[in-house]
């Protein structure tokens, strides 16, 4: 009850960023837009009133205008916005905010003039004494209008930014407290079975004293190790692994001895371990043979009871590593990285968590890779552990 009220929190966290970040995003495009349509439209008023005021004096040369301080103020007052001043052919009379090597560039001038016109409609300035010499201001947006047009994506892209990095604490978060939970369900595991381990070796050392087939009471002694091995690799989920360097054929060996007397009669399993040259790396013997044992298992089950498994040892001068090859019914390339992921299963019963545990063990306690490398539907598949040479 209290996991699931604890998913609900973190579904509901999620959905109340999301949509907190989607309103902040929204809100903001259509207050920026607002501000840059009105900063725009005053732009526009301010040059409009500038060529009137300029127009004026045109009209009124044979005065002073000069003593009239509103129209004075109006002309000098150049303020942010950039422009340039043509006459009729084009040639600049006069320029603002515009610098002097794009003004003295032709090709530039022009890109300019055609920029500032797709930004804002040319106002043309009338001569009162004849048409044939008007003035013409060509004007664009001023930097604290650009800026304005901008500052709703930057928003945006913190806003998402923002987003993401809640959604990653969000999940790093979820994954630890699952990580918390299967790391006490193993150890919880592992002092479960402590009990009846301990009672079964008593009760073989019993069985030894009375008179039955001590070859049968030999294989129980060995299922038992087995068992208490398993119990062994639980304990270790969590706690620290430190790696040793050994034999890769000694350790991959044990667990094809252990698994060829309990293997069906119709199913072989061949191993080049003992006729190749010794292969080392640093390893966990017991979290290590819980892998290989977990691959041939997981090929027991494709064969479906006959057929081959082939557990090879191969190296390199930086690399070895260790193949599970199968005759089984294989996997769709589509699932080779899925079925490594904790809850995937073929099977009717059990959790899915044996490949992710694998991939946990040598991906982040041997900082090694395990992969499927080869796979074909009808016609089995090919597992590879890579571990770093010793």
């Amino acid at each position: 009850m209290l996991r699931r009220l604890k998913n609900r929190i973190f579904e509901n966290g999620r959905l109340v960023i999301l949509v907190i970040a989607t309103t902040l995003i929204v809100a903001s495009l259509i207050m920026t837009n607002r501000m840059a349509s009105a900063l725009r439209e005053k732009e526009k008023h301010d040059v409009e009133l500038w060529a009137a005021a300029m127009e004026r004096v045109n009209r009124d040369a044979m005065g002073d205008y000069m003593n009239d301080p509103l129209i004075a103020t109006i002309i000098n007052n150049r303020n942010n916005i950039p422009f340039i001043i043509t006459d009729e052919n084009l040639r600049v009379i006069s320029h603002h905010l515009i610098s002097e090597e794009v003004v003295n560039n032709e090709k530039e001038l022009h890109r300019v003039l055609q920029r500032m016109s797709k930004d804002n409609t040319p106002i043309v300035v009338k001569f009162w004494w004849t048409n044939a010499h008007n003035h013409i201001i060509f004007y664009g947006h001023s930097q604290t209008l650009r800026t304005l047009y901008i500052f709703p994506y930057i928003q945006m892209f913190i806003i998402v930014v923002f987003v993401l990095v809640s959604f990653i604490v969000f999940r790093s978060v979820k994954q630890g407290e699952q990580n918390r939970i299967w790391v006490g369900l193993a150890k919880e595991t592992a002092h479960q079975l402590g009990t009846p381990t301990s009672s079964l070796l008593g009760w073989i050392e019993y069985l030894r004293e009375q008179p039955v087939d001590q070859m049968a009471v030999d294989e129980m002694q060995k299922d038992l190790a087995h068992l208490m091995k398993i119990v062994d690799r639980f304990s270790k989920i969590g706690s620290d692994t430190p790696l040793t360097v050994r034999s890769l054929n000694e350790a991959v060996g044990e667990s094809v001895m252990y698994f060829r007397k309990r293997i069906p009669r119709n199913v072989t399993l061949d191993y080049n371990g003992l006729a190749i040259d010794e292969v080392k790396a640093k390893i966990n013997v017991a979290l290590f043979e819980w892998v290989v044992e977990n691959l041939m298992k997981n090929s027991l089950d494709a064969l479906q009871g006959h057929g081959q498994i082939v557990v090879t040892i191969g190296s390199d001068a930086k690399n070895a590593w260790v193949d599970v090859a199968d005759t089984g019914k294989g996997i769709p390339k589509s699932k080779w990285k899925s079925i490594f992921e904790p809850g995937y299963t073929t099977k009717t019963r059990g959790w899915g968590l044996g490949l992710s545990l694998s991939r946990r063990i040598i991906e982040e306690y041997h900082h090694g890779r395990i992969a499927v490398v080869e796979s074909e539907v009808g016609k089995g598949s090919r597992f590879r552990i890579t571990l770093k040479r010793a």
